[in-house]
């Protein structure tokens, strides 16, 4: 027993469009801002890099080609060509400039900076143990890890010479502020993302909607088909794939329809045909004395109206099997051959003038001539229910003939023609109906239940391209036909 709580949950397609759309954009814009940080980073790092290059690179030019502007020879002192340099010079907000000049007894070196405040939380020139750390390096630029922040530096070392002291150029870049306004970007494109996204989960949720409106209506329409009601459809609108399915569905909803009409119709049909032979043979058995010959009477009386229940079963069963992929199983026959045997077990039917024609010659030195596909046993059924139904429709005497032909567009025709009183036009449109005979009969009622033509249009049908046609010449009488179009062997 199925309760509310054993039911899955179900997610409509509506909303997994929308979380698919939502996290292929989140994915997006994610990998747009973090690409963009790492684009702005990787700047700060090659700007700080050629701000030192330059920096030192200038320095170094300086000190191999400069002059004391005081006495116009070339610089002695460091501590001078340090001073002279540092006045000549505008650092970057962000960059320190300094000088390192040695100092005798053992005292720590002089430092010479521009004046100016440097807008970081501890700058160089303030940090004792930094500028020791960086003097010490022996390389020539570098990194320093510290609490308050990140510096680049680097340094150009001044021989000495004459006496003169130790001495050093040190450039120094704090890239926080830098770093800090990528960081700013990458906030600022977050928060752009996040309204993107938001933006997008209303326009997916509006739109997802609209697209999947005809498939709810197809949901809701289903929903509210019974088998009593079959004639809800789907309105199409535009052409594009969901137009498509709506007009699927409704093709199938025609033929649902016209399936559950027809097995209405059978049904009714069914039960009517056989309720009357019941109820012969169950008036019989009431009324059924003790005299001899009336009961052999009844009995026989009874035994009839059996064996013609059976035979509604049976072609009830026939048409059934119709419905079935492998009702025929074409094959390749001789057409002659086919004729023949139909017209010799024709003629057992009844004693009317029996006439073969069309392939009458059998031709066994050209036996390839006359080859046709089609399905030999179902082909013979069904002339022989063509046969029966003349015999039942003409008198003694008449003229039937059974016949077959080739045409030249290759289609195979083969026909029962009788000669007797033809068929009314209204009731040539129905004959072919399960259960009907029409409303004017050709001649006497016989023990048929209106099943031998619907089968032979089955037979037919059941065949590529095959029907029947009911052909009425001008001479009178009924010509039955079985059209095979695609029959003949290439």
């Amino acid at each position: 027993m199925t309760t509310a709580d054993s039911v899955p949950h179900r997610i409509s397609a509506r909303v997994r469009i929308l979380l698919w759309l939502l996290v292929v954009m989140a994915v997006a814009l994610a990998a747009v801002a973090a690409t963009t940080r790492s684009i702005l980073l990787r700047d700060v790092d090659h700007r700080v890099e050629r701000l030192l290059a330059q920096e030192t690179g200038e320095f170094t030019a300086f000190f191999e080609r400069g002059v004391d502007p005081s006495t116009g020879t070339r610089f002695r002192d460091p501590e001078r060509l340090l001073r002279v340099f540092l006045e000549r010079q505008y650092a970057d907000p962000g960059e320190e400039l300094i000088g390192l000049v040695g100092r005798t007894g053992g005292r720590g070196p002089a430092q010479l900076t521009q004046g100016r405040e440097i807008p970081v939380r501890l700058p160089l020139h303030r940090d004792a143990d930094a500028r020791a750390a960086v003097l010490a390096s022996p390389h020539r630029s570098g990194t320093l890890d510290r609490p308050e922040g990140e510096i680049r530096w680097a340094k150009v070392r001044v021989v000495p010479g004459g006496g003169n002291p130790e001495a050093a150029f040190v450039v120094a870049f704090h890239p926080e502020r830098e770093r800090e306004e990528a960081d700013t970007v990458f906030q600022i494109l977050l928060a752009i993302s996040a309204v993107a996204l938001l933006l997008t989960c209303g326009i997916g949720w509006a739109v997802a909607g609209r697209i999947l409106a005809p498939v709810r209506l197809v949901t809701t329409t289903a929903a509210q088909l019974t088998e009593q009601d079959l004639t809800r459809r789907i309105p199409v609108r535009g052409h594009d794939d969901i137009a498509a399915l709506a007009g699927t569905f409704n093709a199938m909803l025609d033929r649902l329809e016209r399936a559950f009409a027809a097995q209405r119709q059978f049904v009714d049909d069914a039960g009517h045909e056989l309720r009357t032979p019941i109820t012969i043979v169950r008036g019989h058995l009431e009324l059924m004395g003790d005299d001899p010959a009336e009961r052999e009477e009844t009995v026989r009386l009874v035994t009839d109206e059996l064996d013609r229940m059976s035979r509604i079963v049976e072609d009830l069963l026939l048409l059934a099997k119709s419905e079935r992929p492998d009702f025929v199983t074409p094959g390749p026959v001789r057409l002659a051959e086919l004729t023949a045997d139909v017209y010799v077990k024709a003629r057992t039917l009844g004693e009317r003038d029996w006439v073969l024609d069309g392939h009458t010659d059998l031709r066994p030195d050209r036996p390839d001539d006359d080859l046709v596909h089609l399905d030999e046993q179902r082909v013979t059924q069904a002339m022989v229910q063509l046969a029966q139904n003349a015999v039942q429709h003409t008198v003694q005497g008449a003229r039937i003939t059974v016949g077959s032909r080739t045409l030249a567009d290759s289609t195979t025709e083969l026909y029962v023609a009788d000669t007797g009183p033809g068929v009314q036009p209204q009731d040539a449109e129905v004959i072919f109906e399960r259960f009907r005979r029409g409303t004017a009969r050709r001649g006497a009622r016989g023990s048929g239940a209106g099943l031998g033509l619907a089968i032979v249009r089955a037979i037919a049908e059941g065949h590529p391209g095959g029907r029947v046609e009911l052909r009425s010449p001008e001479s009178g009488g009924a010509t039955f036909v079985l059209v095979l179009e695609r029959a003949t062997t290439p």
